[in-house]
């Protein structure tokens, strides 16, 4: 059994005992903690499919928070413009929060 989820904007393939990246879920969750995610767009129990429109009626994913503060790649950002000394230096590392899919309800 698996279902599709929104979760920060983003749309994952939840399964039981998954691990994913999602986004920074913020400074209010802590590790250990056990997150729900209502905005279910599908699911799919052994070829049985529900697609909602836009959410499917009394699903949900129980997640647990296993590192609240992951920080991505470092990214570089370099902006030139040739011939007229323009140079921009810039870097970015996007923070993310680890979760682990516990159980997909449906």
């Amino acid at each position: 059994m698996y279902a599709i989820v929104e979760i920060q904007g983003q749309q994952f393939r939840a399964e039981a005992g998954k691990k994913l990246f999602v986004h920074h879920l913020g400074n209010e969750v802590k590790e250990g903690d056990s997150v729900e995610f209502t905005n279910v767009l599908l699911v799919d129990a052994d070829g049985a499919v529900k697609v909602g429109a836009p959410a499917v009626e009394g699903a949900k994913v129980v997640c647990e928070v296993v590192n609240p503060l992951v920080k991505g790649e470092h990214v570089i950002v370099f902006k030139k413009k040739r011939r007229k000394g323009y140079r921009r230096l810039n870097g970015h590392r996007q923070q993310f929060t680890q979760i682990e899919i516990k159980e997909v309800i449906a």
